[in-house]
């Protein structure tokens, strides 16, 4: 069974893209005292000591960085306009609390506005939402008490304001941010796993940032690291509450997601193939996904540092890109349990047939 408090502290975690140390510390205390280091964009490095020499490197990867909106500015009735950190779909927005950091580093609840059915015209009912009509209310009624009293200005970083949960009965978690504190989550119990172990490839784990605004703190790691290969966790969208289950490729409780494509990256064939190999042979529940949209840190890190050969190992996840999300805690563990199989099974052979140019990685930690 995974670990739910270490599920539980990186979820609640407040970070969206660009303000991520909160989650950094959060994800250092859960390392249990393996090496970690900082780079100058907020990723986080870490390394099994045991294998980080000069072997061939295999660079894992989970996004620390939630979807969220930063401050634009501070309206004369105190409310305050948002520009996002993130996709977001703008009906999803409204009459939801959000935390917003002021200066003075304080989290605050704000509600998203919305207008009451009572003052709308028929036009306004039947017209699609806009992001610059909905503002934060953090409880004020003038600019001067939300800038003097509050601490609020431009620049303030919000996350949804939700608090995750466990249910028993049915495996299932609810919370914030699984996209990818899911896969974060998934890489700290990997590497917990692995802590005592003795592998064919040197190991180094990168949280990284930002990687809801262009994948950009996996291209500076994988850059920085040139690893042999990469395998990126992530908590992917599921479609089994819209989609009829012969066709769903992300459902809750059938495995960890194997992508082929998505908008970022044609994964490589012959890494995917492997790790399905290895899932059947190790009973380990999987499903295939081919994405039309969408994509991951697959995306920057599989053009680095001459080509990478890159696999997205994926936890599903109901309604990401909102404020709650559903997701399987059996799920979690199949991840964990393949990433684990697949670089025990890895043989400097097998590193070569993946990549022929392979060379040796360049350690920070």
């Amino acid at each position: 069974m995974i670990n739910l408090k270490t599920c539980a502290a990186i979820s609640n975690a407040f970070g969206p893209s660009g303000f991520e140390d909160p989650v950094a510390d959060v994800i250092g205390q859960e390392l249990h005292g393996l090496p970690a280091r900082r780079d100058s964009i907020g990723n986080l490095y870490t390394a099994l000591p045991q294998n980080t020499g000069s072997r061939p490197m295999v660079m894992l990867d989970a996004h620390m960085d939630e979807v969220g909106f930063m401050v634009q500015s501070v309206a004369s009735n105190g409310l305050l306009r948002l520009t996002p950190l993130g996709g977001w779909v703008e009906h999803n927005i409204p009459a939801h609390t959000f935390l917003v950091r002021n200066r003075r580093g304080e989290l605050l609840r704000a509600v998203s506005s919305s207008k009451p059915p009572h003052f709308m015209s028929a036009a306004e009912r039947s017209a699609p939402l806009t992001l610059n009509s909905i503002l934060l209310d953090a409880g004020v009624c003038c600019k001067e008490d939300a800038t003097g009293l509050l601490g609020l200005e431009a620049g303030l970083p919000a996350v949804p304001d939700v608090a995750f949960t466990y249910l028993e009965a049915t495996g299932l978690m609810l919370g914030k941010a699984f996209d990818c504190r899911l896969g974060c989550a998934a890489q700290v119990e990997a590497l917990r796993a692995l802590q005592n172990e003795t592998l064919c490839a040197d190991i180094t784990a990168v949280f990284s940032t930002q990687e809801e605004v262009g994948a950009r703190g996996a291209r500076a790691a994988a850059e920085r690291l040139r690893p042999a290969l990469a395998i990126c966790f992530e908590g992917t969208p599921a479609d089994d509450a819209f989609t009829p289950p012969e066709d769903a490729q992300g459902a809750l409780k059938k495995g960890v997601q194997l992508r082929f494509r998505d908008n970022g990256m044609i994964s490589h064939a012959g890494f995917v193939a492997l790790a399905r190999k290895i899932a059947e042979e190790n009973n380990i529940p999987h499903q295939c996904a081919v994405r039309t949209g969408g994509g991951t840190n697959g995306g920057s890190i599989h053009l680095a540092a001459g080509g990478v050969p890159t696999l997205v190992l994926g936890i599903p996840v109901r309604y990401a890109h909102t404020h709650y999300g559903y997701a399987a805690a059996s799920d979690v563990e199949a991840a964990v349990s393949l990433a684990c199989a697949l670089l025990r099974a890895l043989t400097p052979e097998t590193i070569r047939s993946l990549n022929p140019m392979a060379e040796t990685g360049t350690p920070v930690v």
